[in-house]
């Protein structure tokens, strides 16, 4: 991806619902904060960091592995945010852990490690969340035996 500019509205329907456009022929989503604040009609801002980091990290480790004509489909990823308050008091996101399972044994991918060493560094979220969140990534395959920790 070149240098460019990003752009998605937000538009409030009621309360704390926001409908959030992305623009072209992307389908609008609703975004909305979980009671006691919002109604929990659409994910919240913390659902949407984490889906954003685990996508990025998905596709990251994707295109890695298609680069060297490996098939891992279909990969899976379920991501961990940890929300407290920080020093002052403040709700934050603490830390985040992803955990992305791919979906054949480790065996069956040629130049995994290679892949695994280098696939977090290219995922543009990622990376730009990871300088004022920690962000934890840990790979598994379709037996249970954990790649990358």
């Amino acid at each position: 991806m070149s240098d460019q500019t990003i752009q998605v509205s937000l538009t409030q329907k009621q309360d704390y619902q926001f409908q959030v456009d992305f623009g072209g022929a992307v389908p609008p989503l609703m975004a909305d904060e979980p009671a006691p604040l919002g109604q929990g009609t659409g994910p919240s801002p913390v659902q949407l960091l984490a889906a954003a980091v685990g996508n990025c990290l998905s596709d990251s480790l994707l295109f890695a592995l298609r680069k060297f004509k490996q098939n891992p489909d279909p990969i899976r990823c379920e991501v961990r945010a940890e929300v407290g308050r920080n020093a002052e008091g403040r709700v934050r996101v603490l830390s985040m852990h992803a955990k992305l399972t791919l979906g054949v044994p480790a065996s069956a991918l040629e130049h995994l490690d290679r892949v695994l060493s280098q696939f977090e560094a290219f995922c543009t979220v990622t990376q730009s969340v990871g300088q004022g969140i920690p962000v934890k990534t840990e790979v598994i395959d379709s037996t249970g035996a954990v790649l990358k920790a």
